[in-house]
C-alpha cells in the first residue's frame, strides 16, 4: 500500500472508532453514569479510545477493536435500557458519520472538487464507519447486538449474557476467521452506502 492509502485507512479509522466509543461514554452519562467522564473518556478526541494492538489490526487484517469506554449500568435508573440505549449509540454514530462522510463527498463532486486524496477518504471513512457500525451490531457477546438483542432475557441473565464467556469469545473468534460473516457484512455495508448515497444525492439537487 501506498503511503496516501495507509494515511487514508488511519484517519478513517481513528475516527469510526472514536466517534464510536464518545458515543457510548456519552449516552452512558445521560443516564446517569460518570465513570467515562471521570476516566477522561468523555471526549470526541478519537486518540483517547484508541487501542493500538486492534487498529494495526484492523488497518491490515480487516478485523480490529478500540479502547471500551468504561459503563457502570448501576447508576441507570432501569439498568437494562440504559443498556440498551448506551450499546446502541455507537452504532448509531458510526452510520451518522457515514451519511455526513457521504454527503460531504458529493457536496465536493458537485462543487468540481478534484483531489483524489480528499474524495478517497471520505470514501473510506464511510465505508469503514458503516462496516464498523454494523459489525458491531452482530448479537455475539460482547458486541452491541447482544446488549440489545439478550433484552428480552431477565436482568440478571441479562447482565451475565453481555459480559459474554469464554465459550462465548471462542465462538466469536472462530465465526471472524472463518470469514462467514464476511459476505454477509459487506452486503450490509453496500446496501447502506446505496441508500445514503441515493438520499445525499437527493438532497444535493434540491
Amino acid at each position: 500500500m501506498s503511503i496516501e492509502s495507509i494515511l487514508i485507512r488511519v484517519i478513517a479509522v481513528i475516527l469510526a472508532m472514536g466517534i464510536h466509543e464518545s458515543a457510548h461514554g456519552l449516552v452512558s452519562y445521560w443516564f446517569g453514569d460518570p465513570t467515562a467522564k471521570e476516566e477522561g473518556r468523555l471526549t470526541l478526541n478519537p486518540f483517547a479510545h484508541i487501542d493500538w494492538a486492534g487498529l494495526l489490526c484492523l488497518l491490515f487484517f480487516r478485523f480490529g477493536w478500540a479502547k471500551p469506554v468504561p459503563v457502570d449500568p448501576r447508576y441507570y435508573k432501569d439498568p437494562k435500557t440504559g443498556m440498551i440505549w448506551t450499546a446502541f449509540a455507537g452504532p448509531i454514530a458510526n452510520f451518522l458519520l457515514a451519511f455526513v462522510a457521504i454527503f460531504i463527498y458529493y457536496g465536493c463532486v458537485k462543487a468540481g472538487v478534484e483531489s483524489s486524496f480528499i474524495l478517497s477518504l471520505l470514501g473510506s471513512i464511510a465505508i469503514l464507519s458503516i462496516g464498523f457500525g454494523t459489525f458491531n451490531l452482530l448479537p455475539i457477546p460482547p458486541l452491541d447486538g447482544s446488549k440489545i438483542l439478550f433484552a428480552f432475557l431477565p436482568l440478571d441473565k441479562y447482565l451475565r449474557f453481555t459480559q459474554g464467556s469464554n465459550v462465548m469469545m471462542i465462538v466469536f473468534i472462530l465465526l471472524i476467521a472463518s470469514g462467514i460473516l464476511d459476505g454477509p457484512l459487506m452486503t450490509m455495508v453496500s446496501n447502506t452506502i446505496d441508500i445514503f448515497s441515493s438520499v445525499a444525492i437527493s438532497i444535493w439537487k434540491l
